[in-house]
């Protein structure tokens, strides 16, 4: 089993982790689901520290999707396992 860290865009952290499309659109669902599909990702979670705190961060380079127009995008780090 492979294992990376990748930037997942924190709008789609519900969708990835609970199954909770709410407040995504159609094309947001249908790019999680390709990039999950084309990766084969079988499991999402949080990259914590020793005390279980994910820290967010703010980049222009999400791992899919746009970035902003103005700001940061604030992400996530993920480990990704693959089948």
């Amino acid at each position: 089993m492979n294992k990376t860290t990748e930037k997942i865009p924190t709008w789609s952290l519900c969708y990835l982790i609970n199954g909770d499309a709410t407040g995504l659109t159609e094309d947001e669902i249908n790019m999680i689901d390709q990039w999950t599909s084309d990766w084969q990702v079988q499991i999402v979670s949080p990259f914590t520290d020793e005390e279980g705190n994910a820290h967010p961060y703010f980049s222009h380079y999400p791992l899919f999707g746009l970035p902003p127009r103005s700001g940061g995008l604030r992400h996530t780090l993920f480990k990704r396992q693959p089948l």
